[in-house]
């Protein structure tokens, strides 16, 4: 939108006449029909008054961009969701990001043992499910509103970081234990997708526990 159609819209808006416009600012009806058709624009002197009599500011005035800013801000209001309902869809991305995880580990167990799937079309599908299930719980913690915590979410988050960092020991220790037992490198690596798996179920856990609390 140019000069010329903002004037004619804020004229409207403001349910004014040309005549009434310019006498309120000292102009002619004329100059005031060249304004809003674009054959010429106000005056530097004219800007301001300009400004004061349609209630807006003079860089939204020249630019329009306080318009835009408005309209930025109503789409963020929109999106704006509660606590609740922000660990509710949390809850739901994670449980069916772990159902996933479960797929991609039992799908891996079976195609190429029991189905003779070429290994190669069989780790090319594994590796797109676990792609598949961490990039959406990396998305839904990433795109997820920031709230201040309580002290009990707070300790909630210290325990489940000391139970994730107890069972990563776990799954390290596994790891090296079968490897060097069974020599079986190609296939032990798949210890750390379980690691992940349980701490994801881990965070599930209390996070269902803190919505029967709430309600």
């Amino acid at each position: 939108m140019n000069l010329g159609e903002r004037l004619f819209e804020l004229r409207k808006a403001k349910s004014l006449t040309q005549d009434e416009v310019a006498e309120k600012l000292n102009v002619t009806r004329q100059t005031v029909s060249k304004w809003e058709t674009n054959q010429s624009t106000p005056d530097f002197d004219k800007i301001v008054p300009i400004s004061e009599l349609f209630e807006i500011g003079v860089e939204e005035l020249l630019t329009g961009k306080k318009e835009e800013k408005q309209k930025k801000e109503e789409v963020q209001e929109e999106k704006v969701i509660t606590k609740q309902e922000a660990k509710e869809k949390s809850a739901k991305v994670v449980s069916g990001s772990i159902f996933i995880y479960i797929l991609a580990v039992a799908l891996i167990m079976i195609l190429v043992p029991v189905k003779h799937v070429n290994p190669i079309v069989a780790s090319s599908i594994f590796l797109i499910l676990i792609g598949w299930a961490t990039a959406r719980i990396i998305k839904n913690y990433m795109s997820m509103p920031k709230f201040e915590k309580t002290k009990e979410e707070k300790k909630e988050e210290k325990i489940i970081k000391q139970i994730n960092g107890i069972i990563g020991s776990i799954c390290v220790a596994l790891y090296f234990i079968i490897s060097f037992t069974t020599m079986a490198w190609h296939v032990t690596w798949v210890i750390f997708i379980i690691n992940g798996l349980i701490c994801q179920a881990v965070k599930l856990i209390f996070m269902l526990k803190g919505d029967e609390k709430d309600e």
